[in-house]
């Protein structure tokens, strides 16, 4: 294909411009590693254009620091001081490993889940973010937490130009087929598949 020329121009009245610039549900699934990196990665690209992004991490631990939250909320304070880039907002809410002992039992973490839904459909509403990144946010929708008709109806009718990238492994079918662009990503190698973990920080 050559390259910037899709393979299909549907005719839908838009000008090229208009329709590149439409607002996309990003979705990174599979059972390989990078999906929330690629993610990030995409963050990153938006703090560069200026645009407000809103991170909200799922089922993961309010007390683990990684490496990109700490790099976002780095630029977010060099936007606040300033005016380079855009303002970024990280929010964490459960803390569901089923494998990991954390504190608060099954109904508090889905009620955190349930809460940071409910703000990301206030936010939405509100056009808060340019970008948002819900990161790991497949898992409350599979395990029943997050109704995942309520989800796609939210992202459907969502104004304004806001763009939405999901992660996390075993989308639902229905977020697949709703989605403009979806990733699998597949494990052909791993270190852990040799006994090797990844280096403290960096989490292969």
């Amino acid at each position: 294909m050559p390259q910037g020329k899709p393979e299909y121009v549907p005719d839908d009245g838009l000008t090229t411009r208009a329709r590149r610039n439409r607002p996309l549900v990003i979705v990174h699934t599979g059972p390989g590693k990078g999906k929330s990196t690629a993610a990030f990665g995409l963050a990153l690209r938006a703090w560069n254009q200026g645009w407000p992004i809103g991170v909200f991490q799922f089922v993961k631990s309010a007390k683990w620091r990684i490496g990109e939250e700490n790099a976002l909320l780095a630029l977010g304070r060099l936007h606040a001081e300033t005016g380079e880039g855009g303002p970024v907002f990280w929010s964490k809410m459960g803390e569901g490993w089923s494998w990991i002992q954390r504190p608060g039992s099954e109904a508090d973490h889905e009620a955190d889940a349930r809460e940071g839904w409910e703000q990301i459909k206030r936010d939405l509403a509100a056009e808060t973010h340019r970008l948002y990144v819900l990161d790991e946010f497949t898992y409350p929708m599979k395990w029943g937490w997050v109704d995942v008709e309520d989800v796609i109806a939210a992202l459907r009718d969502r104004p304004g130009n806001q763009h939405v990238v999901i992660t996390g492994r075993d989308a639902d079918p229905r977020l697949v087929e709703f989605a403009d662009l979806v990733t699998e990503m597949g494990k052909v190698r791993h270190p852990m598949d040799r006994g090797q973990k990844g280096q403290k920080g960096i989490e292969w």
